[in-house]
């Protein structure tokens, strides 16, 4: 077992090689992980290593504490206050492109999932090559509850149209694990606190494989998708985000101010209450 050379700089991160696996965990546990600016460049920093690496051969992405990720940072939102497309274009551009990373990267990416894993957490495991559930995880994407839009919009590409346009337009963020492996973004659900050592083990016998065999066979699956239009489509629903934000809704508006004067709970509890009951 051995850290990666550029390790030691990382404060929302741990990352370790074990052998050829290299596995990433969010250690951002008392925000749930929640997937800020500092974060997103740490994650950028430590896959320009590992594919650099030739020893890393398989990267295992988790989340320390409670759950895997509760998503994009909405507090760091809430106290930046970006306005103005430029400041928005930015802000988008990073967290599509660090989503995008997994699906791009050269390595085999595993998603080890427990607890929440919404929002932005949820595409970036949409993006990864495989996903392991434990049986407490719980996915989503509950943005247009509060009126944001979706940056990376991968879950049409990996359910069925209507269950996609159901858990998007209708903001569900309660999908457990047995769900997700049902409509087939989840590749094994596992009892909880055995999510991290299978998904090591998935990754282990990736590694076994000829690097370079991997590398292009996995470029020829995803090939296959991009033949479908799949990067110029996520690339056209980026800028409708990007229109989204930028212009700002009047839900998003009131949600943002709630947050800021009596905080984000009550902000979340003015959310849910708008809407009906099952």
């Amino acid at each position: 077992m051995s850290p990666l050379s550029s390790a030691s700089s990382f404060e929302m991160l741990n990352a370790v090689r074990h052998d050829a696996v290299l596995h990433i965990e969010l250690n951002r546990p008392e925000r749930l992980n929640a997937l800020g600016k500092q974060l997103l460049l740490e994650l950028n920093a430590c896959l320009d290593a590992a594919e650099a690496d030739p020893a890393t051969r398989a990267i295992v992405i988790s989340g320390a504490g409670k759950g895997f990720s509760s998503g994009f940072d909405l507090k760091e939102q809430m106290e930046r206050r970006p306005s103005g497309a430029q400041v928005w274009r930015e802000i988008l551009d990073l967290d599509f492109r660090t989503t995008m990373r997994f699906w791009d990267c050269p390595k085999v990416t595993i998603a080890a999932v427990h607890g929440p894993c919404l929002a932005g957490a949820f595409e970036l495991v949409l993006a990864c090559d495989l996903t392991v559930a434990a049986d407490d995880a719980m996915f989503g994407e509950p943005e247009l509850k509060f009126g944001a839009g979706i940056v990376t919009m991968l879950l049409p590409w990996m359910a069925s149209p209507k269950q996609a346009k159901e858990i998007i337009l209708l903001g569900l963020d309660q999908i457990d694990a047995a769900t997700a492996l049902r409509i087939g973004f989840v590749n094994r659900v596992v009892p909880t606190g055995m999510h991290v050592n299978t998904a090591m083990q998935m990754a282990r016998t990736v590694a076994v494989v000829d690097p370079n065999l991997v590398k292009e066979t996995k470029k020829a699956i995803n090939r296959t998708y991009e033949i479908q239009g799949m990067q110029t489509a996520l690339q056209m629903a980026l800028d409708i985000d990007h229109g989204i934000e930028s212009h700002g809704s009047p839900d998003k508006r009131e949600f943002m101010e709630l947050a800021r004067t009596q905080g984000l709970k009550a902000a979340l509890a003015w959310r849910d209450a708008r809407f009906p009951k099952d």
